[in-house]
């Protein structure tokens, strides 16, 4: 049964995905913007269609598309006092190495190039992740990798304010439970290395392909616990918890594993692991070099054709549900430590889902997905001066996940029950 649901995903993203990020790009979208866009997305689809072409299923290990070049113009040149760098090591490596802008803004065109070129993510994936920072974390078009960019990164789009990065998207583009990261109500920051919290990932038993997901998603399941017992603010939100948090976990592997042709799927060992996460030292004894994540040498990224795309990384998001349900509990401590209470999902949602629907078929991420449409007018205001621009560019995104899911409608939230969570400020 799962190869049965794996194949078909994978068909589906074979045959929609290409086409699938287009419709993101409303009207809201500048006509330069449309076209770096475009040139990518055409680009992309053409490299991906030939290849496909000849490998229509399972594409094969090829080191010469695979490669990715940390010499010469992508040689690691460490952050100065002015380059921001952030919680998501990829990022911070893909700017250390000038995939994207080494100051760490970049545009949405930017990382949908980027991440595609570095790590194999697929279009419609990089596409949404990119809009939906520039929206919540940005000016619209460009948003940075760590926090608050200076005024002369920034347009002037109808903003109130400074946007404030990822560094500063807690409950919307960061959640709690990371790996690597700290919980921001615990420890006042969620973007510097807790090295125990390293220590820790790195012990675990590997799997058949290293650090891959059968690691990775007990080693979730054991920092959820410890965010419950630790934080007295932890909450599982429906977006940043439901798909933010996994996110988080999936990509390491997913992302970080050095493709080859004995290991097409990638094997994640220490040394990419240390790299990757700006560690160096051995176990015990490791030091973290804050913002110097680095790419690898002789690393090779996904297979053309065979992208992380979102219904490839849906297929995660159930698999690690069904093993954990507690990944998809609403809710967070109430003040004090082990103290976790769940919301009535019902309630919630005006009887459109419930706990027991919410594990079935596509929708915790229709959930997830439908619930940050519902809040991004509240999460907003305080950002634009006015909201038709920002909605426009974040729903376009919303409607091109929602026509490939197949979502349950879902017209109104109720929010009311988060008041008993003191976590939950700015939830997504």
């Amino acid at each position: 049964m799962r190869t049965s649901i794996a194949l078909s995903l994978l068909a589906f993203s074979a045959t929609n995905t290409l086409a699938f990020p287009s419709r993101m790009f409303d009207l809201s979208f500048s006509a330069e913007e449309k076209r770096a866009l475009d040139a990518i997305s055409a680009k992309i689809e053409s490299d991906i269609k030939e290849k496909r072409v000849s490998t229509p299923l399972a594409p094969t290990f090829v080191a010469s598309e695979q490669y990715v070049s940390n010499t010469g113009a992508h040689a690691f040149v460490p952050p100065g006092p002015t380059d921001l760098r952030g919680p998501c090591p990829g990022l911070n490596a893909m700017a250390n190495h000038n995939y994207i802008p080494h100051n760490g803004v970049a545009t949405i065109a930017q990382f949908v190039q980027g991440t595609y070129d570095v790590f194999g993510m697929g279009l419609d994936l990089g596409a949404f992740l990119s809009i939906y920072g520039a929206v919540f974390d940005g000016d619209l078009t460009s948003w940075s990798i760590g926090g608050p960019p200076s005024a002369s990164l920034l347009s002037s789009i109808g903003l109130l304010g400074t946007p404030q990065g990822i560094s500063g998207s807690h409950n919307k583009y960061e959640s709690d439970a990371s790996p690597t990261r700290p919980d921001l109500y615990q420890y006042g920051n969620d973007y510097k290395l807790i090295l125990d919290q390293f220590n820790d990932l790195y012990s675990q038993p590997l799997g058949p392909n290293g650090y891959d997901l059968t690691t990775l998603t007990p080693f979730r399941a054991k920092r959820f616990q410890q965010s419950i017992a630790n934080n007295p603010y932890f909450f599982n939100g429906p977006f940043s918890g439901v798909a933010v948090q996994p996110a988080a976990y999936t990509f390491i592997y997913r992302f970080m594993s050095n493709k080859s042709a004995e290991y097409p799927e990638g094997y994640l060992n220490g040394d990419v692991l240390k790299s990757f996460f700006a560690i160096s030292g051995s176990p015990g004894h490791f030091t973290w070099t804050e913002g110097h994540e680095q790419i690898p040498n002789n690393w090779y990224k996904r297979a053309v054709g065979d992208e992380y795309t979102i219904p490839f990384f849906l297929l995660d998001l159930n698999s690690a549900a069904v093993a954990y349900p507690q990944f998809l509990s609403v809710g967070g401590n109430t003040g004090t430590k082990n103290s976790f209470a769940g919301v009535d999902i019902t309630m919630l949602t005006a009887g459109v889902y419930n706990t027991a629907t919410l594990a079935q078929g596509n929708n915790a991420l229709c959930f997830a997905f439908q619930f940050a449409q519902q809040a991004a007018p509240d999460l907003l205001k305080g950002l634009f001066a006015t909201l038709t621009q920002p909605l426009a560019k974040i729903n376009a995104a919303f409607a091109s996940v929602f026509a490939q899911l197949s979502c349950p409608q879902l017209q109104s939230i109720d929010t009311s029950q988060f008041a008993q969570f003191p976590g939950s400020k700015g939830a997504a």
